[in-house]
């Protein structure tokens, strides 16, 4: 059945007002159909639940200003939220603009120069995208020069609407903070689950980031949305053991386990159906575009991380599955944004549903439920 927020009817084409004409092509970008909860949302409604997600993001989250240089780059699978968007942070500032940039090949793809250089001109960022910009020198480079940045990568209409973008992000902001006193002086890492996943690896406790809690109002903070994580870079070289993942790779719910084997912090070996083989590629093509001897690292375990949002929900979208409460996940390829030294050009995450995680000999997620103080 077709998304409510596809617009194919030419008898009730929305009215666009004036500020909002030349973006009018974009309202007609086609949304992945992905929910049946939406299904339910009547064509006078659809507006309204995307007016007040984008006011959490603009007015909330990102807490844009009166006369602050905002930039939306959407492509052209998030037409619509970036219109959203777009009329909800005009009503904070009169300097906002839209892009429409096509969409990326993978998560870590480079936007276009145009685009870049545009986003080094402004105080605001907000990124939705069907892949994730967050792990590229154009964001790095734009928040180093002051901007505060919101990606939204794999962000739907469904999503926008409901699941973790609904949830209260001051709260989880103080559940975040509160969890520095179970990190502190935590070093070793062990995950284990009841598909196979063994592995243990070193982090330094400092490095922990705690700040993905979907408040952005400063300038050089960058956040995901929806929020609800706390992530940390793995001790290159310290990584060893299994992992097999259950719940999500990249933004594909898994039909069958996807197992990783890992030595030294790379993946020596992958295990699993049809998408194994097409990770093989991926990576493959990443390699190649490095020199010979930096090729290995594109399959570096390069982060690791688990949910803290209790409203997010496991849907197919890795954007919103790792911020599920319970879950945990790990990102293969780039580290270069958390410190690393793999600079691969790809990132990408999969998710395990129900880990056990132990921090030493602290646990704080015992088969898929949070452990709390």
């Amino acid at each position: 059945m077709a998304s409510p927020f596809r617009r194919k009817s030419k008898k009730k084409k929305p009215v666009i007002d004036g500020n909002d004409a030349e973006i009018d092509e974009v309202v007609t970008a086609e949304i992945p159909d992905d929910s049946d909860m939406l299904e339910q949302i009547n064509e006078d409604n659809i507006q309204k639940f995307l007016a007040e997600s984008a006011k959490r993001v603009t007015h909330t989250c990102m807490d844009i200003r009166r006369g602050e240089n905002v930039l939306i780059v959407c492509d052209p699978t998030t037409g619509e939220i970036g219109q959203a968007l777009h009329k909800s942070a005009t009503e904070r500032s009169d300097r906002v603009l839209l892009i429409v940039m096509p969409k990326g090949r993978h998560h870590g793809d480079e936007p276009p120069t145009p685009v870049a250089n545009l986003m080094k001109q402004q105080q605001i960022v907000i990124a939705p995208t069907k892949y994730s910009l967050t792990h590229t020198r154009a964001i790095r480079s734009a928040v180093k020069d002051g901007a505060r940045v919101a990606t939204m990568p794999g962000m739907t209409a469904e999503m926008f609407v409901s699941g973790g973008m609904t949830a209260d992000f001051n709260e989880i902001k103080k559940r975040l903070s509160d969890l520095s006193n179970t990190l502190r002086r935590k070093r070793l890492v062990h995950v284990k689950d009841s598909n196979g996943t063994d592995i243990e690896f070193e982090i330094s406790w400092r490095d922990w980031k705690l700040d993905d809690n979907g408040i952005c109002n400063r300038p050089r903070m960058i956040t995901n949305l929806p929020a609800g994580k706390a992530f940390v870079l793995p001790k290159e070289t310290t990584m060893n053991g299994t992992i097999v993942f259950d719940g999500t790779w990249e933004s594909t719910i898994l039909d069958e386990p996807l197992e990783m084997i890992v030595e030294n912090g790379i993946v020596i070996d992958i295990k699993g159906d049809s998408t194994a083989a097409q990770i093989r590629q991926q990576f493959g093509e990443a390699a190649s575009r490095l020199r010979s001897k930096e090729r290995e690292l594109v399959w570096t375990v390069a982060e690791f991380g688990f949910g803290m949002n209790p409203n997010a929900r496991m849907t197919g979208h890795v954007l919103e599955d790792e911020k599920q409460l319970g879950t945990c996940y790990f990102s293969i390829g780039d580290n270069t944004s958390l410190g690393g030294n793999a600079t691969v050009g790809i990132h990408i995450p999969g998710v395990i549903s129900k880990p056990s995680v132990w921090l030493d000999d602290t646990q704080i997620i015992d088969n898929g439920i949070f452990v709390e103080d």
